[in-house]
C-alpha cells in the first residue's frame, strides 16, 4: 500500500468554530469548504484536518456519527512550546493545561476548541 496522504475527520456541533480555531491558533488554511464540512491544510503537519457537522448524511455508517471530543487529543510535536503556549494563549485560545513535564520527558500543553476539542502540543525534552 502506497499512501499518499493522511487526514483526521472530526464530527462537531459546528465545523467553522472549530476551523477558525484551528486557523487562529495553529497555522492551518482552509483547503476546501461546503455546508457542513470544512478540510484544514497546514504546511509542516503531515495530516490534514476535516471537521463535519454532526449528523451529516454524508457521514457512513450513521450508526456511530456522534459528536467526536471526549477522549480526544488534537496532538503537534512543536520545538518551542513554552513560546507557543504563550502565543497561542495570549490569543485568546482557552487553555486546559499549562505547561508541565511529564516524568519520562514528554513537556505538553492542552487548549479546548469552541466544539470541546482538545488540541495537545509536546516537546520532547
Amino acid at each position: 500500500m502506497k499512501i499518499t496522504g493522511t487526514a483526521l475527520s472530526l464530527n462537531v456541533a459546528d465545523p467553522n468554530a472549530s476551523a477558525e480555531f484551528a486557523k487562529t491558533h495553529f497555522g492551518f488554511t482552509e483547503a476546501m469548504s461546503d455546508d457542513g464540512f470544512v478540510s484544514l491544510g497546514h504546511p509542516d503537519a503531515g495530516v490534514n484536518v476535516i471537521f463535519l457537522r454532526t449528523g451529516l448524511g454524508t457521514f457512513k455508517p450513521t450508526a456511530i456519527a456522534g459528536p467526536a471530543g471526549q477522549g480526544l487529543l488534537v496532538v503537534f510535536v512543536v520545538e518551542d512550546l513554552d513560546s507557543e503556549f504563550a502565543r497561542i494563549a495570549a490569543g485568546g485560545a482557552a487553555v486546559v493545561t499549562e505547561p508541565e513535564t511529564e516524568p519520562w520527558g514528554e513537556r505538553y500543553c492542552q487548549f479546548v476548541d469552541p466544539n470541546g476539542i482538545v488540541w495537545q502540543l509536546v516537546q520532547w525534552v
